[in-house]
């Protein structure tokens, strides 16, 4: 617990200092102001980023009965997990992927896509789906969410400043206005500093809930069947909703069929590297005499 509460600290932190940043770099008046909405912007977050990542992507909640398995598989999970079913909700789009939200386990939200539902055998899916509430127990999505807004934030404040005949026409002032290397930063540098810091959170929280949730199962060949299956269907399919912003939040990056600068900046591990830890896992089960009994 004490862990995921240094992780938010350090994240805000940091993304919170870039938005202040920003401020400096538009003059010494305006680091007041960013510092305010640095904090306006992660109260927000805190309350309302679960809503805006729903509606971002066009989740719709399950109705009661309407897909029965899934919600007892997530009922029996989370209750393994200790923690109150999450809320389900299903995406409209056909990459197969999902991801968990809410700032707290009472709060959760498990969302999957239709992609996922007719792609996964329900072994997998299991293994998913303990995967998604392994981040609402661990209170990891408190950490995702308020780093994709903050730095959703970063990059759309940058961009608006930049091009403001404001910033270019006070780079033509030396005591007023930003010099052309500090403009560089304000619309270059910022935006991918604040990536960076969601790049190096997300790694170490994607194997922590790969870890989690292969515990919650009991399986972890379900989980790493699923990720490579998973990580084939997102090469192959384009979503529909994806944005650079939230894509840390899926169980595998959106993105992992473009090439190019995106994928440099992928906020997942390596599929393999995650299926070989979870393999690891497993290996004791395989062990000569060892009992290997899945539901």
């Amino acid at each position: 617990m004490w862990k995921n509460q240094l992780k938010t600290i350090a994240l805000l932190g940091a993304l919170s200092a870039v938005l202040i940043g920003l401020g400096s770099l538009l003059g010494p008046g305006y680091v007041y102001a960013f510092g305010a909405l640095a904090v306006l912007m992660n109260v927000g977050a805190y309350f309302f980023s679960d809503r805006l990542v729903l509606r971002i992507h066009g989740a719709r909640a399950v109705e009661p009965g309407e897909l029965p398995d899934l919600e007892k598989e997530v009922a029996v999970l989370a209750a393994r997990a200790g923690i109150p079913k999450p809320r389900l909700y299903v995406i409209p789009d056909p990459q197969p992927n999902a991801f968990a939200t809410g700032r707290n386990p009472a709060h959760g939200v498990v969302a999957v896509t239709e992609g996922i539902l007719h792609l996964l055998s329900p072994r997998e899916l299991r293994g998913v789906l303990a995967h998604e509430i392994a981040h609402v127990k661990n209170r990891d999505i408190l950490v995702s969410s308020i780093a994709a807004t903050v730095a959703a934030a970063v990059s759309w404040i940058a961009n608006i400043a930049a091009w403001t005949g404001g910033l270019f026409g006070a780079a033509n002032d030396e005591e007023e206005g930003p010099s052309p290397l500090a403009t560089l930063a304000l619309a270059i540098v910022a935006p991918i500093a604040a990536t960076l810091i969601q790049l190096g959170i997300s790694r170490s929280r994607e194997y922590l809930a790969d870890e989690t949730g292969a515990k919650l199962t009991g399986d972890p060949e379900a989980l790493a069947s699923a990720l490579a299956t998973l990580e084939r269907g997102a090469q192959a399919v384009v979503p529909h909703h994806a944005s650079p912003a939230t894509a840390s939040l899926f169980i595998v990056s959106p993105f992992a069929g473009v090439d190019g600068v995106v994928s440099l900046f992928s906020t997942h591990p390596r599929t393999a590297e995650r299926i070989r830890r979870l393999r690891a896992l497993a290996a004791p089960r395989r062990a000569p005499g060892a009992l290997h009994v899945w539901e």
